[in-house]
């Protein structure tokens, strides 16, 4: 249903958006950091939930839309494209303080339901995977191929296991060298300053495609 070539495009362009220290990521790096690797795990499990479940939201809502409007689509990447500049500049303006609330941890080990519920929550609500989703996603469906409810839906189920393994890699790493993260909140104001570089270029490469394919 789906062409290699799009398939290959979309592989890329899920990578960097998921390797980009976003919400997700940073929330993953904040548990693996305050209570180690079994809770950054459980949390990025959480997390993946809610992801798949925020594409299944927009796939069958955006669907029927971006089947019948080019208009809509690049409507979206538009306005996907600033949303995403202004996370990246929000961030950039904020490193200093995501950076000190990483290594902060509650008084009391969270209970695994707990954990979960709280990645679920974070993934649910994330707006850098609902900008991807909304705004990017619809770049590489083909419409003659089939329904294009579906293909957003595979894209999503695809996306949500990629985010699993490299949000559960981020995890086990924090979880790992908690001690190296938290003694020096330098690294961690580097990774927020370079998460925050890529999602405001990539904010730009999604507005000039948006504006080329007018």
């Amino acid at each position: 249903m789906i062409s290699a070539s799009h398939l290959a495009a979309f592989f890329l362009a899920s990578i960097v958006i998921i390797m980009v220290p976003g919400p997700s990521v940073l929330f993953t790096l904040a548990r693996g950091v305050a209570w180690g690797r079994a809770v950054a795990v459980l949390t990025v499990l959480g997390n993946s939930i809610g992801t798949l479940l925020l594409s299944v939201v927009v796939a069958v809502g955006l669907g029927p839309l971006l089947a019948h409007s080019k208009a809509f689509s690049i409507t979206l990447q538009f306005a996907g494209g600033c949303y995403l500049l202004w996370l990246g500049f929000d961030a950039m303006r904020h490193r200093h303080a995501h950076a000190h609330a990483m290594t902060q941890r509650e008084q009391v080990r969270p209970s695994r339901i707990q954990v979960i519920r709280q990645g679920f929550t974070v993934g649910i609500l994330n707006p850098k995977s609902l900008v991807f989703f909304a705004a990017v996603f619809p770049h590489f469906v083909d419409r003659s191929k089939g329904n294009v409810t579906v293909q957003l839906l595979i894209f999503g189920c695809i996306f949500s296991a990629m985010a699993f393994c490299s949000d559960g890699t981020w995890g086990f790493i924090a979880g790992t060298a908690r001690e190296w993260l938290s003694g020096a909140p330098s690294r961690l104001v580097a990774m927020r300053t370079t998460g925050a570089c890529v999602m405001m270029t990539l904010g730009v490469l999604i507005l000039t495609s948006a504006f080329t394919s007018i």
